[in-house]
């Protein structure tokens, strides 16, 4: 990917498991099969393997688009900068493709302008090509456009997948012309036994994961699932070249039961 692109693979790699020797075989096996787009962060504990598998490709660095996010225990203003400068040197690269606030900050602890502010430093620091957020709502999105600007937000990595379609805030995104990205676009492996993907992944020689993910990027998503294992790898990599009809897509649309599945305590209030 050529370093002054601005838009994000549509369909990358979660790393979040991906530790140790396994973690590092099984993101070597990714790079093998043609993962490009790779998704960190400093609480995954898998920047290391991640900058490791890139050496290790011998591919050059921008065929890669690397994210990576910054803690929740880190964002104040001491500690914000000198985190992003500690991912860089864990990771082996002068700059990320993108970089994250993992979690805004529960009850305001850090004060909001603070960590955004950071944020945009590390961007002007050319720490990182882009800049974006996850687990934010929409109060927190037209906050964040007001303390570093409207267009500055690259995206919102949130929990997305046909159990959890967040239409009030895919509307805004699509309003504003955000690109979301789907955080476990595979509701933790349920979508592999739901009846009607299952069906159509047999309609269109897919599994029903890939039929998730394609729904997903139907709807302008970007798609970050994870696995360690080869097969399931290259199952989800063929979701790319799936075209769903707009009778599918209607189909899926219906899957939706407002079904969260990561909720911690620090959680904002959601939108949907």
């Amino acid at each position: 990917m050529p370093t002054h692109s601005n838009t994000i693979p549509v369909l990358g790699l979660g790393t979040y498991g991906r530790t140790g020797p396994e973690g590092l075989d099984a993101l070597l096996v990714a790079l093998e099969l043609g993962y490009r787009h790779l998704d960190t962060a400093q609480s995954y504990g898998t920047e290391q393997n991640v900058g490791e598998a890139i050496a290790r490709s011998g591919l050059p660095r921008d065929e890669f688009f690397v994210t990576t996010k910054v803690a929740d225990t880190r964002l104040t203003t001491a500690d914000f900068l000198p985190s992003v400068e500690k991912s860089l040197e864990t990771l082996g690269l002068d700059q990320v493709d993108l970089l994250l606030i993992h979690w805004p900050s529960s009850k305001d602890a850090v004060p909001f302008e603070d960590y955004m502010t950071g944020l945009a430093q590390a961007k002007a620091r050319g720490w990182a090509r882009q800049i974006g957020v996850s687990n934010f709502p929409i109060a927190l999105l037209d906050k964040a456009d007001q303390v570093i600007g409207a267009g500055q937000i690259a995206t919102n990595q949130i929990e997305i997948h046909p159990y959890l379609q967040s239409p009030k805030i895919r509307d805004y995104a699509a309003s504003k012309g955000l690109t979301l990205t789907a955080y476990m676009p595979l509701a933790k492996g349920k979508v592999s036994t739901d009846k009607l993907l299952t069906a159509l992944g047999e309609k269109h020689d897919v599994t029903a994961a890939a039929i998730a993910l394609a729904f997903l990027m139907a709807q302008g998503h970007v798609v970050i699932p994870s696995s360690a294992r080869r097969e399931r790898l290259v199952e989800n990599l063929a979701a790319r070249s799936v075209t769903l009809s707009p009778e599918d897509l209607a189909a899926i649309g219906a899957l939706d039961r407002n079904e969260r599945m990561i909720n911690p305590e620090k959680s904002p209030r959601w939108d949907d």
